[in-house]
């Protein structure tokens, strides 16, 4: 079984990377502010997003991989596939997103520069987050096909959402976290076994719960860098103010109603890990739109009261009602949220004006901006100083139904895909982990002896209380 596990992972990831060598090879170039011979030196340069670029590179490889920590016996797993995963989906999104974007509108290259790899770093953002649905369950053969097919969904479905309905969404909450949410739940209800609910390595213990409270700390500090890291001017300015002040509004809430939902009036660590994020998310499709700072404020809140309590009442009953094993909470801080971004940008633009929103509101919604050499062009167009450009004029509320029918499409190519994705990872030829395996790192990894918790030292009916109670009365 090893040898053949060896065999198989390794010819198949080798295959991958020759491929996407390949593919850079013949359809693959710098982007033109990049090349050594430029003909246009005036030509724009993405660099300057560099720094909000490295601020989401560090979400990606440091705070999602130490977020999921949390398992005490997966940390290995944890941290190190998210690093593959992240590695092989950054090469994938680029060649995907460059047929989809380039090679389909008659380029003959796609290009490469750090304005692509901000988006190759969302795109893997996604597949993350359904990581943390099957946190655990999966083998890193079954996440890499995973994350292959959810790119190919995700980025049609950000194609068709921006693109072509024009709804706009400029911390990716619909396209990125509701998106990566459903798409893993719907596969975690599709891989779900018997052998899951038995499992006794699910839970935490004290270190374990620190490590992922690390990951909690580098999201939080980063998170306004990811919702404003493809804006610019003020709107990327009101972007970072108000994911600021939506992180901070929910992080308050959630440990007011993680104290508040316990029976012993205590704060429960899965809460202040995944929840107080939950605001960063919320804001996401609004982050760029003219809230007012109290508007952001409130959305965090109430993001935050949605999760805490969704973690505390939603989760188990989906667990087991439902048969979806969420392991890492994607819906509490991811799904949900999502979807209450999705809302509230729907109900922004709806409500939009110019009288408060200035040009702005041509900038935020180019579906909204006037159509060329109309009365209301050429009433609010001004060549020299206007930042925006002829649109399809529609009205504030014809564009606050197609924000709704962007969130609508999202979440049916989500879970449609999910689930067929998950039926194809059910196939045995991608080594599933079954049984005593789950959760536990010593399956794919050689672990260290010491201070790694044996696999009955807690027994069978172990959770995460118990195994705090246990460890301070060895203490």
């Amino acid at each position: 079984m090893s040898f053949a596990r060896r065999g198989k992972f390794t010819i198949f990831m080798c295959i991958l990377q020759i491929v996407f060598i390949i593919l850079f090879g013949v359809f693959g170039d710098y982007d033109p502010a990049a090349k050594p011979r430029r003909e246009d030196k005036s030509s724009d340069s993405t660099i300057g997003m560099y720094p909000m670029f490295q601020d989401v590179h560090v979400m990606i490889f440091i705070g999602f991989g130490f977020l999921m920590t949390f398992l005490k016996r997966y940390g290995y797993s944890a941290v190190s596939i998210n690093l593959l995963i992240a590695a092989v989906i950054v090469q994938w999104a680029l060649i995907v997103r460059g047929v989809i974007h380039q090679l389909l509108h008659d380029e003959h290259k796609f290009t490469v520069g750090v304005g692509d790899m901000l988006s190759a770093d969302f795109a893997a953002a996604t597949v993350l987050i359904s990581f943390g649905a099957v946190l655990g369950k999966t083998s890193p053969l079954q996440l890499i096909i995973m994350g292959l097919i959810e790119v190919v969904l995700c980025q049609i479905n950000e194609y068709i959402g921006l693109d072509k309905l024009k709804a706009e969404d400029v911390g990716e909450s619909m396209y990125i976290h509701a998106f990566g949410a459903y798409f893993g739940l719907a596969a975690s209800r599709v891989l779900f076994s018997e052998d899951i609910e038995k499992s006794s390595k699910e839970g935490a213990v004290y270190h374990s719960d620190i490590f992922s409270m690390i990951g909690t700390l580098f999201l939080w500090i980063y998170w306004p860098s990811f919702n404003g890291g493809a804006a610019s001017g003020d709107e990327q300015h009101r972007a970072l103010v108000n994911t600021y002040l939506s992180l901070a509004a929910c992080t308050v809430i959630t440990f007011a109603f993680s104290l508040c939902v316990d029976k012993n009036a205590k704060l429960d660590m899965v809460h202040i890990q995944n929840a107080t994020l939950a605001g960063g998310v919320a804001v996401g499709t609004t982050a760029h739109m003219p809230l007012d700072p109290w508007g952001a404020m409130l959305i965090g809140s109430v993001a935050g009261v949605l999760s805490v309590l969704g973690y505390k009442f939603l989760t188990p009953v989906m667990a087991s009602k439902l048969k979806i094993h969420d392991t890492c909470g994607v819906h509490n801080l991811h799904g949900m949220p999502g979807v209450l971004a999705g809302i509230a940008g729907a109900c922004a633009a709806a409500l939009a004006n110019y009288d408060k929103w200035g040009e702005s509101l041509f900038e935020v919604f180019p579906g909204i901006a006037p159509k060329y050499n109309t009365s209301d062009y050429e009433q609010y167009h001004d060549a020299l100083q206007s930042g925006w450009s002829a649109g399809l004029g529609r009205s504030p509320h014809e564009q606050g139904g197609y924000q709704f029918a962007a969130l609508g499409l999202t979440l049916v190519i989500a879970i449609v895909g999910g689930a067929l994705t998950g039926l194809l990872l059910r196939l045995p030829v991608w080594d599933n982990p079954k049984g005593d395996v789950l959760f536990d790192d010593g399956d794919f990894f050689i672990v260290a002896e010491e201070g790694f918790p044996s696999s009955g030292e807690f027994g069978l009916k172990d959770t995460k209380e118990d195994t705090r109670i246990h460890l301070m009365e060895n203490e």
